[in-house]
């Protein structure tokens, strides 16, 4: 990919969790293409360096939080031309359990909670936090990660799948109420993608169960349902990503598109 051809030399760029699995990729790929990367994280120390990428620690689902966050950027780089609203969580659950494992496998509010607050009022939170700048700056681009759950529903997943359901509302909402100031919305739904080393064996474990399954069950085969054959890597989101926040997507807005190899209900 040539950076000249996308011009993202010297964007500043927000990725929210971006310090593991899909955003440390995106955050990766904007990198090479140019752009200043600030990874916003937990996971991080302020000041800290990955791969080159400055590091800002922040908790999405705390307002103080991100208003913070987003004044060092502005504090550092002068601006912000783009945020990539990635983090996200997952708790593998059913509304009622199917399989006598008990409760602890039902939605439970604690877990309805954490979904909503990092994957809702996160996302929300720091669209309004960057837009408030790119209003003062006159213009720039916010990105959300969704998940083609949103769009299909997934056993197990209702409540994550609820979420990224509404980020796609809020993308489409968004982009109408900026679009006049220069401001673009735009969403990504991946599909199924590679493994990361954020899934872990609880994780699996408790997504088997939500499919009557073993973990050791869990297919890893993706041919019969993905008619390119295969799982996405991790990069490509990174790559459409890197398109949709350059001026060569001046025109692309209020969508969500999906990154899924074919794969839908039909």
């Amino acid at each position: 990919m040539e950076k000249s051809w996308l011009g993202l030399e010297d964007k500043a760029v927000i990725v929210t969790g971006g310090a593991a699995g899909i955003g440390r990729r995106i955050a990766s790929v904007l990198s090479k293409c140019g752009a200043d990367v600030v990874i916003s994280d937990l996971q991080v120390e302020e000041g800290q360096m990955l791969d080159g990428m400055y590091c800002i620690p922040c908790d999405v689902s705390k307002k103080d939080s991100v208003r913070q966050m987003t004044e060092k950027v502005v504090k550092r780089y002068g601006r912000i031309d783009a945020l990539v609203n990635n983090a996200g969580v997952l708790r593998p659950q059913l509304l009622v359990d199917l399989y006598g494992g008990g409760e602890e496998h039902e939605i439970d509010e604690k877990s309805f909670d954490f979904m909503v607050n990092v994957n809702m009022k996160g996302v929300m939170f720091c669209s309004q936090a960057v837009a408030k700048q790119q209003l003062k700056q006159g213009g720039g681009v916010i990105v959300n990660i969704s998940s083609e759950s949103g769009m299909e529903g997934s056993v197990g997943q209702s409540i994550y799948a609820g979420t990224k359901s509404a980020v796609n509302s809020m993308t489409r909402s968004w982009a109408k109420e900026l679009g006049g100031k220069n401001i673009r919305v735009v969403g990504i739904a991946p599909g199924i993608m590679e493994k990361t080393d954020m899934r872990t064996e609880e994780y699996n474990e408790a997504l088997a169960y939500t499919r009557g399954l073993k973990p050791e069950q869990l297919s890893e085969d993706y041919s019969s349902s993905i008619p390119l054959g295969r799982a996405g890597k991790l990069e490509e989101i990174g790559y459409l990503t890197a398109f949709l926040i350059s001026d060569k997507a001046d025109y692309i807005t209020g969508t969500v598109l999906n990154i899924t190899g074919g794969k839908s209900r039909g």
